[in-house]
């Protein structure tokens, strides 16, 4: 695919047009085009924040310096990549290998092109881990953040650094099997440096959401043999329109979305994104889902996006985006964009700062306090229980091994399904359900997800933790405020042995590293007065399933029936 358009109809497109006259009036596609920043204000936004616009020229000689790193990897047996970061960090290089790896890898016609693998650890599975050290000797381990090393950067640091010894390699060899990806002048680039580590720099300035033709979503990619040059093609293919008033898809999508998630009439704002793709949610999904968190969810403000598996029905506050249908006419979404990968990521990038001047929003502040609040919880938590049990609240219900964790009692004679309903009940009548998973194994909120909104009869998240608390806290805790949560964890699968082992050099184990940010995670949204419900599974297994039956007995008499 080279070209790109974005088709939007029916009621959205009544909006999205005033949108689009009201932001070409007020002269947003010109002031973007220059980089100027007055457009959120004189102070508000610096006019680096807007790098990213040049990205898809700018980032051409990354690309350069990066193939000689590919070389040496691949002279040396390195064709195994292990990504480590929680969030935006690690969903654009997803995103470019899923799209780009398996087209020019291996090609007749690309020989020349090095093959290679991407392994994502975000602290959510241990699956992922085990994986990785099964081909230790063909991994290169790239760390990735704009700040310090996360909770779990550090643990699994840790834990490769420590295999990788006990193979025998010397310091000095360990230190060249790390990559680390940082802003100039951060605390990880530091901490890198006293390492001896690879250090690949990238402009502070820069949001870290913004960043998918950056290093922090190119390189992880390209050493694992995507085709980055082409990438920055379609994104560079895109630039020219982005200037226009008309024909201007970027500011299509941005009036689309602003405009929508304005109040139309009646007082309903259509701040809710149903994101659909051809093959299923994948990672471009799960980007553009950040993308939008990050840069909209603010001052009681924001777009949620969220995946077909968690609605059911139609709703007026929800409307449906297709991402690359095969054909407008087969689907039913209210809009349809057509971009190759490079294009997308450029093009949704622009939508979100269009979409966040429309709400009043800076759409390049990096998600408030949100997430660096709850890692912080979670250290002082594993500070607090030392080698001992972390501080958790006792359940207030227990059944079939499933604890059931709240701040308030439950009814005598209240049974699993009364506690559910409950949860569902607590749903806002204009608001959504999230789920969100802190197991080791392949149990998802996705398999929770189509039973939920039937029986809440409101759309549905979710996601891994805490991967996906930490890509899209802010639209949860700092946006519209209309959320209700459930958090399930869990003790170790049987026979997870890497859940339990020790961090080297920690005293904690991964499993205890998980339920601490599970914790944290439910006393930062109890703080901010949302209805939160923590259900542990003892038998993960087991407890998958009996919880899976117990949502799917509520769905039966839910009010979406």
């Amino acid at each position: 695919m080279s070209g790109f358009d974005v088709l939007t109809r029916g009621d959205v497109l009544d909006s999205a047009l005033q949108a689009r006259d009201y932001l070409v009036g007020c002269g947003v596609p010109g002031a973007l085009a220059a980089k100027d920043p007055r457009l959120w204000g004189r102070r508000a936004v610096d006019h680096s924040r807007l790098g990213w616009l040049d990205l898809p020229f700018a980032s051409r000689g990354l690309l350069k310096q990066v193939d000689g790193l590919v070389a040496e990897a691949r002279y040396s047996g390195l064709d195994h990549i292990v990504l480590i970061g929680v969030g935006a960090e690690s969903l654009a290089a997803q995103a470019i290998v899923e799209a780009h790896v398996p087209a020019s890898v291996g090609r007749q016609d690309a020989p020349d092109r090095p093959g290679g693998e991407l392994t994502v650890l975000d602290g959510s599975d241990t699956a992922g881990l085990a994986f990785a050290l099964e081909r230790l000797d063909r991994t290169l381990v790239v760390l990735a953040s704009k700040v310090g090393v996360s909770l779990e950067g550090d643990a699994y640091r840790r834990i490769f650094a420590g295999a990788f010894r006990e193979r025998g390699l010397s310091e000095r060899e360990i230190a060249s099997r790390f990559l680390v990806i940082t802003d100039h002048g951060s605390p990880l680039h530091d901490f890198a440096r006293q390492c001896g580590y690879r250090i690949g720099l990238t402009d502070p300035y820069l949001p870290g959401h913004f960043g998918a033709l950056s290093a922090y979503g190119l390189v992880p990619a390209v050493l694992a043999g995507a085709d980055a040059e082409a990438l920055l093609d379609e994104a560079a293919s895109l630039v020219p329109s982005l200037s226009k008033d008309e024909d201007n898809p970027g500011l299509l999508l941005g009036a689309i979305l602003g405009g929508s998630a304005q109040q139309g009439p009646g007082g309903i704002a259509r701040n809710k994104v149903m994101l659909r793709e051809p093959s299923g949610p994948g990672a471009l999904g799960a980007w553009i889902s950040q993308l939008l968190a990050v840069g909209t969810g603010k001052r009681g403000r924001g777009v949620l996006a969220f995946e077909p598996p968690g609605v059911k029905g139609t709703f007026p506050d929800v409307h449906g985006v297709a991402l690359n249908p095969r054909s407008a006419a087969q689907e039913d979404a209210d809009t349809s964009v057509w971009a190759p990968l490079g294009a997308q990521f450029l093009l949704w990038e622009y939508a979100t700062a269009v979409s966040g001047w429309l709400l009043g929003v800076n759409p390049f502040e990096p998600g408030g306090t949100s997430v660096q609040e709850t890692e912080d919880e979670a250290a002082a938590l594993l500070r607090k229980a030392r080698g001992g049990p972390l501080a958790a609240e006792p359940p207030v219900y227990v059944e079939d091994g499933i604890e059931v964790h709240a701040d308030f009692p439950w009814p005598p004679g209240a049974d699993l399904r009364t506690v559910l309903g409950g949860l569902t009940a607590a749903v806002p009548s204009e608001g959504y359900l999230s789920v969100v998973t802190y197991l080791s194994g392949d149990f998802s909120g996705r398999y929770l997800a189509p039973s939920f909104a039937r029986a809440a009869g409101r759309p549905v998240v979710y996601g891994p933790g805490p991967a996906y608390p930490h890509a899209t806290g802010p639209i949860h805790k700092d946006g519209p405020g209309n959320g209700a949560f459930l958090v399930i964890t869990g003790d170790p699968a049987p026979g997870d042995s890497l859940a339990e082992h020790p961090v080297p050099g920690r005293p904690y184990s991964l499993a205890k590293l998980q339920m601490a940010r599970a914790l944290a995670e439910v006393r930062a949204l109890r703080n901010r007065g949302l209805p939160v419900l923590r259900m542990h599974l003892r038998d993960p297994v087991e407890g998958a399933g009996l919880l899976t039956e117990a949502v799917r007995a509520v769905a039966g008499v839910g009010r979406g029936t």
